[in-house]
């Protein structure tokens, strides 16, 4: 196992530079000048050319990318065009409340969709099946964005039962959370039934029942940990998809993570503090796939990584 970790992380630099050279040559094909926007409206050409000059952004293109690669690889992501602060220190200071939200909302996906999926499977085309298959659909299909609105209004204007935004105490957290984990929650029922209902007919399953044991021990102890490598896999991908696409949520609802940090610097034009984010959602998406192969020889001791 020892090799096969050394090999991934190895096989995960020339990935992680793509990633850096992509974003550096997508962020610098945006409309406007950061220079521009710093030295404000009345500012003279010579006061743009000061600060573009400052900023490095006179540089040819492969000179920047080259200092910027530099500083990556000693660690220094570069200072924030529009806060003058290390990138680091801004995207560290927003990290923790993206995967404060991120996790929560993994955590709700997982033991109602898991839950959902499982009680489906054992009892297919039953009502409750299609009732939560349905509604799997409707939060698959529901807009994030008009989600997080509706939720807002019903639990938040009409109850008062939430606050409607910001952060800080759990009650902040938790309609940002739900209305995050909806697409991921129907996600996880659907493949989870589906995985379920595949392996409730494999034989030993079959023979299982013909022993007489109880069926939550044949569906709890002999099919689902057999089911679990394809729901583990949705699982892994669809958190790395929640830690990278809460822009929305946090944006409705006014959280300080990441993804609000990105949109405000992609309309600032700052360029350092958006190839650090990228970076670091690249980096914590790989970990996390790195994180769910590892698992698969958990689940199943028959896979071997060496």
């Amino acid at each position: 196992m020892i090799n096969y970790l050394i090999r991934r992380l190895l096989l995960a630099l020339p990935v992680l530079t793509g990633v850096a050279l992509l974003v550096f040559g997508m962020v610098r094909m945006l409309p406007g000048d950061p220079a521009e926007m710093m030295a404000g409206v009345h500012a003279t050409e010579e006061m743009v050319e000061k600060i573009r000059r400052d900023l490095g952004l006179d540089q040819p293109l492969h000179i920047q990318f080259a200092r910027f690669m530099g500083g990556l690889f000693q660690g220094d992501l570069g200072t924030s065009i529009r806060t003058g602060k290390p990138v680091w220190d801004e995207v560290w200071e927003r990290f923790p409340h993206t995967m404060e939200l991120t996790a929560a909302s993994m955590l709700i996906a997982t033991v109602f969709g898991m839950l959902a999926g499982i009680i489906s499977a054992a009892r297919p085309y039953s009502l409750f099946d299609y009732t939560s298959m349905f509604l799997a659909l409707v939060g698959i299909s529901a807009p994030v964005f008009w989600l997080g609105l509706m939720l807002m209004l019903l639990f938040a204007v009409k109850l008062n039962w939430l606050p409607a935004a910001g952060s800080g105490t759990l009650a902040h957290l938790v309609l940002p959370a739900f209305t995050l984990a909806a697409a991921s929650m129907a996600l996880i029922a659907r493949i989870t039934r589906s995985s379920m209902l595949e392996v409730m007919r494999q034989e030993y399953v079959i023979t299982a029942r013909a022993k007489g044991l109880p069926e939550k021990t044949v569906v709890l102890r002999h099919a689902l940990r057999n089911a679990l490598i394809p729901v583990v896999t949705i699982i892994g991908l669809r958190f790395g998809t929640l830690l990278s696409g809460a822009v929305l949520t946090e944006t409705v609802f006014a959280w300080p993570g990441v993804g609000r940090l990105m949109v405000d610097s992609i309309s600032a034009r700052d360029y350092p503090v958006v190839q650090g984010v990228v970076l670091l959602l690249a980096v914590t998406f790989v970990f996390i796939n790195l994180a769910v192969d590892l698992l698969y020889g958990v689940l199943n001791p028959r896979i071997r990584y060496d």
